[in-house]
């Protein structure tokens, strides 16, 4: 052990001098000793170191160093064999100047908006009517009374959880961090708020650091800054979702004024109803004209009307279809007759006959030599005879 003490010693002691900025948590000067130690902390991260130095170097300063205030210290680390300890021996002690903490701000500020932080794409919007408030406040402060009090008197059955980290001093980031990181996860929660009074500027420190506030980008629930007043613009109001200029303001953002909603469905009621009348009385009137027309109203006489021309036409048709076909009629009968005059049977009966030969009726003598066969036809029927060649001329 002692062989590994006596290497750490070494290879410490080879470090080189080196500047630290921090937050004092802890001053302790010993009465009667030249020695002070300060525990000088990360504010965004749970780590600190001791930091060894001159009593006369803290109560030169003015005002003394105090608990909170910001501080860049020079000097280089040393290792305690005998307690096992590490040490930062400083040999300068210089105060944060508002100046210098302001331009620093200011640089983060430019630097989160570089990398799309603060982009207003990136703003959720708020749920119109949150189930859990999750609230960030200092424990029975009057930011926390004044969200409250605002928001249940807007809407009486909201529900809130509320986290109560300290909100300012060398404690101020961790907690608050650690209280978002729980309302964030917990799936009831729809909405965050981080509410704090007024104070300096050295007090809202804390809503400025570059851990919270980016913490506060990549929370997947929405996130309402209330941090101060009109005039105060901590940085964290940069990159949360909405800003309200006051805890009162967001109390009344959080939740919406259940009475305007109220006259607000009254309304739309009203509107809705008096379209819905209108429209019942626009119908009403087109299907009076409809009903006012004269085939609405007597359906039957036009039908029956219709009915009288149909019988009318079809017993003109019928009249018509009967005198044709009379005339056809007597026609037919005119032309039986004028074929019963005219025709080859009369003839026969008035003493005529027709004489074939070899089915060829016989028109000359020279049609018929001697021996043809001949066929008869008389009126009552036919006779087979055979020629005898023309017959002699007779003299007188």
């Amino acid at each position: 052990m002692r062989t590994l003490a006596q290497r750490m010693t070494e290879y410490i002691a080879r470090s080189p001098a080196a500047w630290i900025e921090g937050q004092i948590a802890q001053v302790s000067m010993r009465s009667g000793s030249q020695m002070s130690f300060v525990t000088l902390r990360d504010p965004s991260v749970p780590m600190s170191v001791q930091v060894v130095c001159s009593r006369t170097l803290l109560t030169a300063m003015d005002p003394p160093p105090s608990e909170g205030s910001r501080i860049v210290v020079h000097g280089h680390f040393e290792f305690y064999p005998a307690r096992g300890s590490l040490n930062f021996r400083v040999d300068q002690v210089h105060p944060v100047g508002i100046g210098e903490l302001l331009a620093r701000l200011e640089r983060l500020r430019r630097l989160l908006a570089a990398e799309g932080l603060t982009a207003p794409e990136r703003k959720r919007p708020l749920p119109f009517l949150p189930g859990v408030v999750g609230l960030i406040t200092g424990r029975a402060s009057a930011a926390e009374s004044d969200v409250l009090a605002n928001a249940r008197a807007r809407w009486p059955a909201v529900r809130f959880r509320v986290e109560n980290p300290a909100v300012q001093g060398v404690t101020a980031v961790p907690q608050i961090m650690e209280s978002l990181t729980r309302l964030d996860t917990d799936p009831a929660v729809d909405v965050i708020v981080l509410a704090r009074g007024g104070g300096s500027m050295e007090d809202l420190l804390p809503f400025s650091d570059e851990a919270l506030c980016r913490a506060v980008s990549h929370c997947r629930t929405p996130v309402i800054s209330a941090i101060g007043h009109e005039p105060d613009h901590p940085i964290v109001d940069d990159v949360a979702d909405v800003r309200c200029s006051t805890p009162t303001d967001a109390g009344k953002r959080v939740v919406p004024d259940a009475a305007a909603e109220r006259r607000q469905v009254d309304q739309l009621q009203a509107r809705a109803r008096r379209a819905l009348t209108g429209w019942v009385t626009t119908e009403e009137a087109r299907l009076r004209r409809l009903t006012s027309a004269s085939v609405l109203v007597d359906p039957l006489t036009p039908i029956d009307r219709r009915e009288t021309e149909v019988r009318s036409l079809r017993e003109r048709g019928r009249s018509a279809i009967g005198i044709g076909l009379e005339r056809i009629e007597r026609d037919i009968a005119h032309r039986r007759a004028q074929l019963s005059v005219l025709g080859p049977a009369a003839t026969l009966a008035r003493g005529y006959a027709v004489v074939q030969s070899h089915g060829i009726v016989l028109r000359s003598i020279t049609d018929a030599p001697a021996g043809a066969d001949l066929r008869i036809r008389v009126a009552d029927g036919a006779l087979l005879a055979v020629s005898s060649g023309p017959e002699s001329p007779v003299t007188d």
